[in-house]
């Protein structure tokens, strides 16, 4: 991802993109998250789980067919009928894990926020980016008990 790539993106988005964020994209723009950050540590149960939410992928800046793009947040913001301003990070219409700038304004530092568009809910995550991330654990530090921890395959 080039610096013009972000500037663009921003200026379509209508938002300042955080810098922390802006970095990770320099350095992998969007994809599948490794295994040891794939989750979020919560305090406050949702449909997804009682104490993470997922962060299985992330998306980058760039029109690609095969994966959503940071750039079709207006479209899924009106599909999944979200608040707005948001840039959507990750999530499948079930959930989206968010920058959320209604507080901050465009040209803010947004919170990461985590909607649940079946329960109607949503639920402040981090106060910014780099806390997110800084937050970011494993996944499978949850499912420990889980009904398919014993098989090596998850079968």
């Amino acid at each position: 991802m080039t610096d013009a790539a972000a500037q663009d993106a921003e200026v379509r988005l209508g938002v300042l993109l955080p810098s922390s964020l802006l970095e990770i994209l320099r350095g992998r723009n969007g994809g599948p998250v490794a295994d040891r950050w794939d989750a979020f540590p919560i305090d406050v149960p949702t449909s997804w789980s009682e104490d993470h939410v997922p962060l299985d992928m992330m998306m980058g800046i760039g029109n690609d067919d095969d994966h959503l793009s940071l750039l079709d947040t207006a479209y899924l913001v009106e599909e999944w009928n979200l608040p707005s301003p948001l840039v959507l990070l990750s999530g499948d219409g079930h959930y989206w894990i968010a920058l959320d700038y209604r507080v901050c304004g465009r040209q803010g530092e947004p919170s990461v926020t985590w909607f649940d568009t079946e329960s109607h809910s949503e639920l402040s995550l981090a106060a910014d980016f780099r806390t997110f991330v800084e937050g970011l654990t494993a996944a499978e530090a949850f499912d420990v008990d889980g009904p398919d921890a014993d098989s090596p395959a998850g079968e």
